[in-house]
């Protein structure tokens, strides 16, 4: 500068501010690069996604097999049929009820939904049949509006498709060559954080694995509790419902809260007010049940990850990927935490045993 003073008249706590809030755009612009690409590239990334958290759920039947002396490929491939049988056989259960049911079970709900309507307009609610009838009508035409073009949902069912083969054909190679691979990834470090960084890595494993475990188990119990209700009280439908209510559990809190109302809604529609209060009540327990005996219990003590914070994962992926962003936000989070936490601390992991 022309006084000679340059930078020097600057207080040195603005300057260390300015350089703190330098680091942190640099990283925000980094991150955000990184999300614009992940998003771009969504079908791989949910495919990788997806291949991971299957890895982590059918790694025991692929180290159970490789203890019986089989090859590498033979323990992946009993790991992923076991998978497609575990997926396949619930849905060819359910739809070949719905098809044996079907006509049974359409006059059943003709019947529930004329008992509601007139239990809403005889009810002691203020309303009308012209009113019940415009409400439903439109609901009817917002559904309409909102029902995607016939060319977008058969691009995006392609999509889904691709995405699912890709995350299959991953899932074998993770299983059959996944030690392999991490040792690829851990020899691309620098030779002195080698050992660190593959001590993070296996801690942000050992969170995914623990929360998929757990989140399975969790599902059971939830379907288990709520379907054996259903089948107590007489709710039409309730193997689906029992089905749905298992794969809502993978998204935290929203995925109960839409379960239990489609079964409270299926309950009021087939059997009236008292069993839907009846499902309520139960839907009720089994979650209270989950949340201050299961979740503390199979995941608290590993995943350290306060409700704010599972929201809040819940909430972003939701925006950033719909269903899907919900329910892989919070083992990403959890994940995350556990190797930010190992790369984060001063202690340097000891270096591993030489092979014999």
């Amino acid at each position: 500068m022309a006084d000679g003073k340059g930078f020097g008249a600057v207080p040195s706590t603005l300057r260390k501010a300015a350089a703190v809030a330098g680091c942190f755009l640099l990283i925000a612009a980094a991150i955000g690069l990184l999300v614009y690409f992940l998003v771009l590239l969504a079908p791989l990334t949910m495919a990788v996604i997806a291949a991971l958290l299957l890895s982590a759920l059918m790694s025991p039947v692929a180290r159970w097999t490789r203890r019986l002396r089989a090859p590498a490929w033979a323990g992946a491939l009993a790991g992923l049929l076991t998978l497609l049988i575990a997926i396949g056989g619930p849905i060819a259960l359910v739809t070949g009820q719905a098809a044996d049911q079907w006509e049974q079970m359409r006059q059943g709900l003709t019947t529930g939904l004329d008992r509601a309507r007139d239990q809403l307009v005889n009810g002691p609610l203020p309303i009308s049949e012209r009113q019940l009838d415009s409400v439903v009508d439109a609901i009817i035409r917002a559904a309409q509006r909102s029902s995607p073009d016939p060319v977008a949902g058969a691009s995006m069912a392609a999509e889904v498709l691709a995405a699912a083969l890709i995350a299959l054909f991953l899932l074998f190679f993770m299983l059959k060559d996944g030690k392999v691979m991490w040792g690829w990834l851990v020899g691309l470090a620098p030779e002195r954080r080698r050992a660190k960084v593959d001590a993070a890595g296996r801690a942000g494993w050992r969170a995914l694995v623990s929360y998929v475990h757990g989140i399975v188990v969790i599902a059971l119990v939830d379907a288990i509790g709520i379907g054996l209700a259903l089948v107590l009280i007489g709710v039409p439908f309730a193997l689906p419902l029992t089905l749905l209510t298992f794969v809502a559990a993978f998204v935290p809190i929203a995925g109960a809260i839409i379960a239990g109302a489609a079964a409270v809604l299926i309950a009021f529609v087939g059997g009236g007010v008292t069993d839907a209060l009846l499902v309520l009540a139960a839907v009720v327990v089994v979650q209270q049940a989950e949340s201050h005996l299961l979740q503390p219990l199979i995941m608290g003590r590993t995943l350290h990850l306060h409700p704010v914070v599972i929201i809040g994962a819940v909430t972003a992926g939701t925006l950033l990927a719909g269903i899907a962003g919900a329910v892989i936000a919070v083992p990403m989070v959890a994940v995350v935490y556990r190797v930010s936490s190992v790369l984060a601390s001063g202690r340097t992991p000891p270096e591993p045993p030489a092979p014999a």
